[in-house]
């Protein structure tokens, strides 16, 4: 459960959502794409045109029809056996037969559909970048989905968008169309799991949480040198990492930066991170960590097991994790406090990316091949109403859960069957687990369930992130041409900050050399990065 919570966050990255498209046209022959022995690939579609769709109640059809859906799957259960999808196709009359692909194949699998035109009804948890939106809607792969919510097919997408019209906006593409559905959570504050202490090391050492950069090294450099673990020998690591992508985000903020990528400042004036004095002043704090061992050596060759082992050891005082009993094992417990962001020598710093509210790339789309958009779109507004996320996110009443009171939606957990991890049990009760999906959530439906840590979780997000919180750049759509250009010098790009972001923390490449980094960046079309997002934030 720990590492799909982070492969769901980890889908969020700018640097892919770019990046892709340049890949669509490379189908891989081997890739199987079939997670959980549905019947993908070995039985025909039986789709049919719709008659009498409902606007309102349910069924959504007069008469059953079945629909094709591909997804994205963990592979903890067998998809046609939850409970929750068997639910749905009682309550709208709609069956489907999954495609599935793994998490790891599913990109490539989405790819070859898309390249040989044999497409499913429904992308689902389908992880549809801008650029696969504007390059498959305009091509008609991808239908327009605004008419079917204009016209009352979704009251509760409608609702949303009215109440909120810049979601509407971040999702509307340069010709006017809406390709993909997002996954709205407005009470989100983590856009990546966050940084945690190790509380243990922190009481050993009778040190207060540090404020500034120069404070942080000195806390980590008293980790490794006075023994806080307590076990006569040196084992501690001050900080580790997964090749930096857990903490990158995080770490950039002490330098006002708040977006790996690229990002607008106070005036709207849009900059290319990896060719900032603060990503500059990011590399050169880490490259100090590095040359004195504070550092993992081990950063850019772990794996997440392998950081999580070091964390069930006791060895770790500094990491990023979802929650952090996920590294540093035992039980829920406020003993080890979410990190604060630091202050650097940057002014206005430090900050905070926070979630942005929304998905960055599309959850849910209808391709042209469906014969049921209206029946279609209804069925997935459902998730984004009370009933239908609280069917998703936590199953059928009297699973997981029952009502306290039904009229205030105060509800309490039931045991588990089996006795098992809920979370885990969760995920063979519900596709929305590990992956991101279409539909909504909110503080609602979590009323009565949520427990002393999670009042906890909240309390430290309120203190130490929400007061210094920006949203990352916001999810905007370049024109044909602008995707075109940006993804080819993205390509290069991407390649280049990455290797040259290990050689200067490891110091292969001395921060001497920062001017000449700098002029490659430059010549390799930096500048041109910010010209064309800044078009687009703009518009």
């Amino acid at each position: 459960m720990k590492k799909l919570r982070k492969a769901s966050s980890l889908l969020l990255s700018l640097t892919l959502l770019i990046s892709v498209l340049a890949a669509c046209g490379s189908p891989n022959a081997n890739d199987e794409g079939n997670a959980n022995g549905s019947n993908a690939g070995t039985e025909t579609a039986t789709s049919n045109q719709a008659e009498g769709v409902s606007k309102e109640g349910f069924p959504i059809v007069s008469e059953p029809i079945t629909l094709k859906m591909m997804s994205q799957d963990v592979g903890v259960a067998d998809w046609n056996k939850m409970p929750v999808l068997q639910e749905m196709e009682k309550l709208t009359g709609i069956k489907l037969q999954y495609q599935n692909a793994p998490l790891d194949s599913f990109a490539t699998k989405k790819n070859l559909v898309f390249a040989s035109g044999d497409l499913p009804d429904i992308f689902y948890a389908a992880d549809l970048k801008p650029a696969e939106q504007v390059t498959y809607g305009s091509q008609g792969v991808l239908i327009p989905l605004e008419k079917y919510i204009d016209e009352g097919y979704a009251p509760n997408i409608k609702k949303i968008f009215d109440d909120h019209p810049d979601i509407r906006k971040s999702f509307t593409t340069p010709d006017g169309h809406i390709y993909a559905l997002p996954n709205i959570d407005l009470a989100a504050v983590w856009y990546r799991g966050p940084m945690w202490y190790n509380g243990k090391f922190l009481k050993a050492l009778n040190a207060a949480e540090p404020k500034t950069t120069d404070e942080l090294y000195d806390y980590l450099k008293r980790v490794k040198d006075e023994d806080a673990n307590g076990n006569g020998k040196q084992d501690e690591i001050p900080l580790t990492s997964v090749k930096l992508d857990d903490l990158r985000m995080y770490f950039l903020g002490f330098w006002g930066i708040y977006d790996e990528v690229v990002y607008a400042d106070k005036d709207g004036k849009v900059h290319y991170t990896p060719q900032e004095e603060g990503y500059k002043g990011y590399l050169t704090f880490l490259n100090r960590l590095w040359k004195e061992e504070l550092l993992d050596h081990e950063t850019f060759s772990q794996t997440d097991e392998q950081k999580k082992a070091k964390g069930k050891n006791n060895q770790v005082a500094v990491f990023n994790d979802y929650f952090p009993y996920f590294t540093l094992g035992g039980e829920p417990s406020e003993d080890n406090p979410l990190m604060t962001p630091v202050k650097s020598e940057i002014a206005d710093s430090p900050v905070y990316g926070k979630h942005p509210g929304i998905s960055a790339n599309g959850t849910f789309a209808i391709t042209s091949s469906n014969p049921a958009p209206e029946a279609t779109m209804r069925w997935v507004d459902y998730l984004y109403s009370y009933e239908g996320a609280t069917l998703f996110n936590q199953g059928p009443e009297n699973l997981l859960w029952k009502y306290k009171n039904k009229e205030t939606h105060e509800k309490e957990w039931l045991p588990v069957p089996g006795g098992v991890d809920r979370e885990e049990y969760r995920g063979t009760i519900t596709p929305n687990y590990g992956i991101l999906t279409p539909g909504m959530s909110s503080s609602e439906l979590s009323v009565g369930l949520r427990s002393d840590f999670d009042l906890w979780i909240d309390k430290q997000n309120a203190e130490k992130l929400t007061p210094i919180a920006k949203s990352p750049y916001p999810n905007v759509y370049l024109t044909n041409e602008e995707q075109t250009e940006a993804s080819a010098l993205l390509s290069d790009l991407d390649t280049y900050v990455q290797q040259m972001e290990a050689k200067f923390v490891t110091g292969q490449e001395s921060l001497a050399n920062w001017d000449k980094y700098l002029a490659q960046i430059k010549k390799m079309g930096g500048d041109r990065i910010a010209e064309l997002y800044q078009s687009a934030y703009d518009r």
